[in-house]
Parts: C-alpha cells; structure tokens; sequence
C-alpha cells in the first residue's frame, strides 16, 4: 500500500485535488473530517477546549463555535499551540485507525489530506507528499470572497502557516493551482501516474 500525504497552505485547493484523486481511484483520509469528529460532543478534545477557553466556545446546541475559537487561536500563538496540543493527538489517532482499516482491505493508494503536515512534522511518516500550492494573493482571495471571512482574519490564517516556498522544497510533487479547474484536473492525472508508476501499477 502506497500512504501519500496531501497537504498545502489554507485556500490552496486541497479539498478539490483530494476529490479527483479519490475520482481516480485513491483512499482519501481527510483531516478536516477527522478533526470535526475529534471534537464532537461527549469527546475528550472537545471537554479540553471548553476546560481552557470555557463554555463560551459551545453552541447552543453543545457543539463547538468554531467562529469563536478561530478568532482565539488565529490571533494569538500561544493559544494556537495549545488548541494543536489538544487537537492534532485525537486526529492522528483517528487517521491512524483508518490507515489501518485501509490496509487491511488491501486498498493500493491511501492519501491523507493533511493541512498542517509540515508545521506537526510528521511528513517523515508517509511514502510520498504531495504539496498543493497557489499564490497567496489568490488564497486571500479565496477566503475573502468564497469563504466571507475578514480580510484581516484571512491574512492572519495565511501568516499562521509555514509559507509554501519552504514546503515545495520538501514535497515530492507539487501541483499548482492557479489557474482553471481543467488545468487543475490534468496535473492531478500527472500525478497520479507518478504515483501510480511508483508503485509498479496502472494509472488507468
């Protein structure tokens, strides 16, 4: 079994490369899936981030506030750490479990689709990483006008992240997403015969 991970900065596309590599044919593991499970109610996580933030981070309904907890953690390092602390352990295990499951089904191609790889430092975990990259000016575009958040709010998300320059170095292949959504589907299909050929398979 071939184990990829997909990471990229915030707004760089992830999401839509993850769709077309599970249209190909891949297992996709997604973090974001992963770490809203982490903190449904009755979790550990979740009783962690109420214990430090307090009961202002929940919903009415006992689910967590996300806008809430962004605007904590985005502005202030120390508090982004912490919520890291809490959350990345529960999502790796998580993942950990679905690796597994995949495994044993004999699945050939599992990607986890994993924002913050490089920033956790557990790219050495995986066979291949695939790195999604736009410029920044266009990812603060994307989460202005598609995701409505606050200009400033965005640019403090962007400045959070390790910047893609230093992650294209460190990943084995990289797919560009600036331009058209067909663009963007032809270099998914590049890379997934690289994949493919790594393994000795048919990228058909």
């Amino acid at each position: 079994m071939l184990l990829v991970a997909l990471t990229g900065n915030i707004a760089s596309g992830k999401s839509e490369v993850a769709h077309q590599l599970s249209r190909l044919g891949a297992t996709v593991i997604d973090a974001d899936q992963l770490a809203r499970e982490a903190v449904v109610p009755g979790t550990p996580a979740l009783a962690a981030i109420v214990e430090r933030w307090g009961p202002r981070m929940l919903r009415p309904d006992g689910t967590l506030d996300r806008a809430a907890l962004r605007h904590i953690v985005f502005a202030d390092d120390v508090e982004r750490e912490a919520l890291n602390g809490i959350v990345h352990p529960a999502v790796a295990q998580l993942r950990d479990r679905r690796v597994s499951e995949a495994r044993a089904r004999g699945d050939r191609v599992v990607v986890a689709a994993i924002p913050l790889l490089f920033e956790t430092g557990i790219e050495g975990g995986f066979d291949k990483v695939i790195l999604v990259d736009a410029p920044e000016r266009v990812r603060l575009d994307r989460l202005v006008r598609l995701r409505g958040l606050d200009p400033d709010e965005a640019r403090r998300m962007i400045a959070a992240q390790v910047p893609a320059a230093d992650k294209r170095a460190r990943a084995d292949i990289v797919i560009d997403n600036d331009g058209t959504i067909e663009a963007l589907r032809a270099a998914v299909e590049r890379a997934w015969r690289d994949l493919m050929a790594s393994i000795g398979g048919n990228a058909s």
